[in-house]
């Protein structure tokens, strides 16, 4: 019941509320000055057309479904976001763990859910942000060359996981609620990262992979990983 009282039941983020606002009434300037400035109508109905399209994409983009796992979290690592499955691999991880880890990665594009959530039950551990690079979030260097936040959970089986919010050539925001030493869970917002990006997740070797590359991902509902 801990991780259902502690969510926040929202439908658009509240990290998109000042851009929506502010966007809504610029673009309704700049129709309002074409309507009443210019005679010939046809400026600002393709204007108009335009900033109608553009500020849907924008509410897309915020949107932020209310979603509930329904499964067992004992040992189940989820997806922290909507995307697709771009690296499944060992790798060396040098920033925190220093030794060999299973990574899966999840890329999301400007069509994709941009909120995050906490992979698995845990206590944070440890919470880092670094400066970087804006490369493409989908190439290999992204991971430890891009801006990037990392969150670090310990699961109550005594596994350590980290999740990595990474920035990419449009995303220049990220964003990360985790603060070390609260107990998080799965249900909750991690973090939220600003058009485009990925996750990446790094788990104990010797966990059970549950998705492939290229798979299509739900944050919050699809089962990634078991933890051994």
């Amino acid at each position: 019941m801990n991780r259902i009282k502690k969510l926040k039941k929202i439908r658009l983020h509240h990290e998109g509320t000042h851009i929506l606002i502010t966007s809504a009434v610029l673009l309704l300037l700049i129709n309002a000055a074409l309507y009443w400035g210019i005679e010939c109508r046809i400026p600002f109905y393709i204007v108009a057309a335009v900033s109608v399209v553009v500020y849907l994409l924008m509410v897309n983009f915020f949107r932020c479904p209310i979603r509930l796992f329904k499964g067992d979290t004992e040992k189940t690592v989820i997806a922290p976001a909507d995307g697709r499955i771009v690296v499944i691999e060992e790798v060396d991880e040098h920033e925190y763990f220093h030794d060999r880890r299973l990574m899966i990665s999840i890329f999301m594009d400007i069509t994709n859910v941009h909120a995050n959530w906490y992979p698995v039950d845990g206590v944070v551990k440890h919470v880092d942000h670094h400066n970087g690079r804006f490369m493409k979030a989908w190439l290999p260097k992204a991971s430890t060359e891009n801006e990037r936040s990392m969150v670090v959970i310990e699961t109550p089986e005594g596994h350590t996981v980290m999740a990595r919010q990474i920035a990419g050539a449009v995303a220049r925001r990220i964003v990360t609620y985790a603060v070390p030493g609260e107990d998080c869970y799965i249900d909750e917002h991690m973090g939220f990262i600003k058009f485009g990006s990925r996750v990446d997740v790094y788990l104990p070797l010797g966990t059970e992979v549950c998705v492939s590359m290229g798979q299509k991902t739900t944050g919050n509902e699809t089962v990634i990983a078991r933890l051994p």
